[in-house]
């Protein structure tokens, strides 16, 4: 492969170019779909000059394909997978087997992963627990029961972010029920943060369980990288329960974003004069949460009890008679286990989204529907 300024050495580690680009500022899962939507390998993006490349991807600003830029990028992936591979970091990149499918799911996944540890990142249940730094008791108990609890029916992998407090209560809690655990970090795995955490870094992978970051080597814990570390959290679950958190803390940026996605969002109700319910409160109070008290009442949210029979497998003579355009929702809805938003409605029945709206608001007063968190929905 022949850069613009010399020689790129023959590159034989697929790894390389998918982990070179990852280290180019300005780039990002939206970036790299549009490179290949415009029919460009990642072999092309590295190896073409720069005016080329901007002119085949209609770029305004040249700066991220810069050829300087981008052979050092090459340089400096060959050097990190030199660490990696001695310290048995695995790098999954976005069209890898066993990149988290879920995360995929995210328009801003990241487009590296660092991984310490040999857990399956793409088991059957997974649910996140987040929270405060500064828990009660209430917080502290509920948390570790529900995870106890949780791991004796259902096993699911519990995913956190090492921090103190609700993290690493619920790390601590799925260690013990002897359930894997994911860690996702805010900095490279160079390094643990907190460092008092570090015994239960190793813990977590010596259990079958990882240490997840989007960062290389080097990188440190910046505020706004905690806040790109929620995403992760997030799109790497099924559910998110808040344990605790005031309306101001970080874990109502990884519901936001949880919400956004589509994922089950639910938190742990509290009194309204106590600061670290403030968050739940609030997420509860607007119907962006389910209220939970238990493992049960997360079960129920998540659908993780009987399996619901199929369409196909169902008396048609329940369906209630009705004419379309409430019919073909109603089929759409009835034909899945899981609450179904709008944007999935519209691709299934083809009616706008006002169309939509509107049906739905009087097949719920009519007691034919239920409507989730996210405007999401199944029969009644």
């Amino acid at each position: 492969m022949t850069a613009v300024h010399g020689k790129i050495p023959t590159i034989t580690d697929r790894r390389v170019l998918p982990l070179a680009f990852s280290m180019l500022k300005g780039t990002g899962m939206a970036f790299l779909r549009h490179i290949e939507e415009n029919g460009l390998s990642l072999d092309e993006f590295f190896r073409l000059p720069s005016s080329d490349l901007v002119k085949r991807l209609s770029l305004r600003n040249a700066s991220v394909v810069d050829a300087m830029l981008r052979n050092e990028a090459i340089e400096r992936a060959l050097q990190e997978l030199i660490f990696c591979d001695s310290h048995s970091i695995r790098v999954l990149f976005p069209n890898d087997e066993n990149y988290p499918l879920r995360l995929r799911q995210l328009h801003d996944a990241p487009t590296a992963l660092f991984i310490l540890g040999d857990c399956d990142l793409n088991p059957p249940k997974v649910l996140s627990f987040v929270g405060t730094r500064t828990p009660t008791p209430y917080g502290v108990n509920f948390t570790r029961t529900a995870v106890l609890d949780l791991a004796d029916i259902h096993q699911p992998m519990i995913v956190s972010g090492l921090a103190y407090g609700i993290d690493s209560v619920a790390h601590t809690a799925a260690l013990e029920a002897e359930i894997p655990t994911v860690a996702v970090v805010a900095h490279g795995l160079d390094t643990i943060y907190p460092a008092p955490h570090r015994d239960l870094a190793r813990r977590i992978i010596h259990q079958g369980g990882a240490i997840i970051s989007e960062y290389p080597r080097g990188e440190k814990p910046f505020r706004n990288r905690f806040l790109e570390r929620n995403r992760i959290v997030a799109g790497l679950s099924d559910g998110c329960v808040i344990a605790e958190s005031d309306i101001r803390g970080g874990a109502m940026s990884t519901a936001a974003i949880a919400f956004g996605i589509d994922r089950e969002v639910m938190a742990l109700p509290g009194r309204i004069s106590d600061k670290f319910s403030s968050g739940c409160n609030h997420l509860i109070r607007k119907n962006r949460a389910w209220l939970i008290c238990n493992a049960r009442d997360i079960s129920s949210v998540m659908n993780w009890g009987e399996e619901k029979p199929s369409v196909d497998a169902m008396d048609r003579s329940l369906f209630p008679e009705l004419d379309e355009p409430q019919k073909s929702i109603f089929e759409t809805l009835a034909a899945s286990t899981d609450p179904i938003g709008i944007d999935t409605l519209h691709a299934a029945t083809g009616y706008s989204a006002a169309i939509l709206m509107s049906q739905l608001n009087d097949m719920e007063f009519e007691g034919l529907v239920v409507k989730y968190p996210g405007n999401r929905y199944l029969p009644a």
